[in-house]
C-alpha cells in the first residue's frame, strides 16, 4: 500500500513537472494560431517579477507581476487613407493555468488611445491588478498608432480607423481574446469584465449600450461621454466668463491665468468648506454630501467701500456663470454645469476650474470676451462617439451589472453630466428601484479627472463588480483610501446615499460612517 502511495506521488509529481515545462511551449505555440483576419505577432512567456513602469507622471508602477504568457496580435490589418497602415493592436496576458481564475478582464484606453497598454488590469483594482489576482487581461489601441501622443486624433481622417476608435475595437478584441483564452486553457471564460475611465469610461458604457451580452460586469469612470460639448464648456464657455472679468494685458488681451489670485482662491475655498464640509457631519477637508451644498459665491462679492475679505463682483459674477455651464441663446442649457468641490482650485496639467493657466491641455486657452455658443453647439456633437442611449434592456435580461464612478472635482468632464444620463438611465428603465439591480453610480468627492485632487482615490471597484456579478451581492459602498489623506478611510456610498458620519469614533475610519 504504502509503495502504491510512492508510485501515485511520484506519477503527479512527473504529470505537474510535465505540465509546467510545457506552459513555456504552450504559450509559444500561440503564434501559429489560426483565426480569420487576426495575426498573431508575438506570444511569449514572461517570468514572474516583472513591474510595469509607471503609465504617468506621478503613477506607481505596476508589479511585481505573475508568471504569464503575453500575446501580442493586430485585428484586419490594411492600408487605409494615405497609405498609412492601420489594424487593431491588441495584447493579452495569460496567468499560468494553475493560477487563473477562469475570469477575462478587459482595460479601457485614455485620451485618443493609440497605443496597446501593458494588459496588467491595474485600474480601480485596489492593491493587486487583475493580472496577479489571476485574471486573463487584455488591452487595446482601438484601431491606430499615436504619432505624437496621447491625444493624437489624427487617424480621424481615416473612416474606418475612426469607426473602430469610436465603438467597434473594443467588442472585436473581447472576442478574439475569449477565442485564444479557450485554446490557451481548453476551456472558455466563466465571466467577462470590463474597467475602464475617461476614454475607458465611454467605452465601457459604448459596450453597453451597443454590445449588451458581450461583458457580463462593466466599470465605467469618468466617463468621456459627450466629448465634443465637455470641450466646448471648458475650451470655450469658461474661458470667456472669465475673461470678461480678468485683467487685460497692454495689448488689451485678457489674462485668464491671472483672473483669480492666490489670495482670491484661498478665501474663495476657505468659504465654501465652511459652509459646505461639515455637512456630512465631519469637517475633513472634503464634501461628502455635493448636491446639498447650497453655497452661492455672491457672499463673497466685495460691497461699496469693502476691499479686504471679498472679491470683486464682475469675477463673482464670472465664476457664477462659467458653474453655471453653457446655456444657449434660448437659455437652455447646452452642458451640464459643475460642482463647487475640494479639488476646484487644484493646480496642475488638468488645473481645477479655479485654477486656469495661460495653456489648457490642448494649449492656449481662448482670449474671446463673447461665444456664440448655438453655433459652437452645432457641431459638437458626434453620435458615433457618443454614449447616451439608455435603452439597456439586453443588458440588464443577460444578468450584466454596470458600475459608474466619477470624481466631483473633475474638471473636464462634469459629474452632472454622468448623473444626468445615470437618472435619465434608471428612469427608462424601470425607475430608481429596479435599475438599481444592475447599475449603480458613485461620487467621489475631492477626485479629479480619474484621480488625484483632494480625494480618497484609490479604491476596488473590480471586486465591487465580481461580487455583484457571481454572487450577487449589489455593493452598497466601496471602500475608499488615498495618499493625500495618509490614515484615511471612507465609503463611497452608491446614489443617492452618501457618507454621513455616525457621530462617534474616529473620524479617519470608514467604519464610523454610514450611508444615508
Amino acid at each position: 500500500m504504502a509503495y502504491l502511495r510512492m508510485l501515485l506521488a511520484a506519477a503527479f509529481f512527473w504529470a505537474f513537472a510535465t505540465a509546467e515545462a510545457q506552459q513555456p511551449d504552450r504559450c509559444a505555440e500561440l503564434t501559429g494560431l489560426k483565426i480569420s483576419g487576426i495575426e498573431i505577432t508575438k506570444a511569449e512567456p514572461i517570468a514572474a517579477g516583472k513591474t510595469i513602469p509607471p503609465p504617468y507622471p506621478g503613477a506607481p508602477s505596476i508589479g511585481p507581476l505573475p508568471a504569464h504568457c503575453r500575446v501580442d496580435g493586430i485585428i484586419n490589418q490594411r492600408k487605409g487613407v494615405d497609405g498609412e497602415e492601420f489594424g487593431i493592436g491588441f495584447a493579452l496576458a495569460l496567468p499560468e493555468s494553475e493560477a487563473w481564475n477562469g475570469d477575462f478582464m478587459m482595460q479601457g484606453g485614455g485620451g485618443g488611445n493609440g497605443f496597446v497598454a501593458y494588459p496588467t488590469g491595474a485600474s480601480y483594482a485596489g492593491t493587486k491588478p487583475g493580472l496577479s489576482r489571476g485574471f486573463a487581461v487584455a488591452s487595446t489601441n482601438t484601431g491606430h498608432k499615436a504619432k505624437t501622443g496621447a491625444f493624437d486624433f489624427s487617424f480621424m481622417r481615416d473612416q474606418q480607423a475612426y469607426l473602430d476608435f469610436a465603438f467597434l475595437a473594443n467588442a472585436e478584441v473581447a472576442g478574439v481574446a475569449k477565442q485564444i483564452i479557450a485554446q490557451y486553457y481548453v476551456k472558455p471564460a466563466a465571466y467577462s469584465y470590463f474597467v475602464g475611465c475617461s476614454t475607458g469610461g465611454r467605452e465601457g458604457m459604448i459596450l453597453s449600450q451597443r454590445y449588451p451580452t458581450v461583458f457580463n460586469g462593466i466599470v465605467s469612470g469618468d466617463p468621456a461621454m459627450r466629448t465634443g460639448l465637455s470641450n466646448l464648456a471648458i475650451s470655450q464657455w469658461i474661458p470667456v466668463a472669465y475673461n470678461q472679468a480678468a485683467p487685460k494685458d497692454v495689448s488689451g488681451k485678457p489674462q485668464i491665468d491671472k483672473f483669480l489670485t492666490d489670495a482670491d482662491r484661498k478665501l474663495f475655498m476657505d468659504t465654501l468648506m465652511k459652509q459646505c464640509d461639515a455637512k456630512d457631519g465631519a469637517a475633513d477637508g472634503m464634501i461628502f454630501d455635493p448636491l446639498a451644498c447650497n453655497f452661492d459665491p455672491a457672499v463673497l462679492a466685495c460691497k461699496a467701500g469693502q476691499g479686504d475679505g471679498c472679491i470683486a463682483p464682475e469675477k463673482i459674477a464670472a465664476i457664477k456663470k462659467a458653474f453655471a455651464g453653457p446655456k444657449n441663446a434660448y437659455g437652455t442649457q447646452v452642458y451640464p454645469g459643475f460642482l463647487y468641490d475640494a479639488g476646484i482650485t487644484m493646480k496642475g496639467q488638468v488645473p481645477g476650474l479655479l485654477a486656469l493657466g495661460e495653456n489648457g491641455l490642448f494649449g492656449p486657452y481662448t482670449t474671446a470676451t463673447e461665444l456664440d455658443v448655438d453655433k459652437a453647439a452645432l457641431h459638437a456633437s458626434d453620435p458615433l462617439v457618443e454614449s447616451v442611449s439608455t435603452n439597456l434592456s439586453t443588458f440588464s435580461l443577460n444578468r450584466g451589472k454596470l458600475i459608474f464612478f466619477h470624481g466631483d472635482s473633475d474638471p473636464w468632464f462634469s459629474v452632472l453630466d454622468t448623473l444626468r444620463y445615470y437618472n435619465s438611465l434608471t428612469a427608462a428603465n424601470g425607475g430608481a428601484d429596479k435599475a438599481s439591480q444592475w447599475s449603480r453610480i458613485f461620487l467621489v468627492p475631492g477626485m479629479a479627472h480619474c484621480g488625484g485632487g483632494p480625494s480618497l482615490d484609490h479604491f476596488d471597484m473590480l471586486t465591487a463588480i465580481v461580487n455583484w456579478v457571481e454572487k450577487g451581492a449589489a455593493p452598497d459602498f466601496v471602500i475608499a483610501t488615498g495618499k493625500t489623506f495618509p490614515g484615511r478611510s471612507r465609503p463611497l456610498c452608491a446614489y443617492p446615499t452618501h457618507a454621513q458620519y455616525i457621530g462617534t469614533g474616529d473620524t479617519q475610519d470608514a467604519r464610523n460612517f454610514r450611508c444615508q
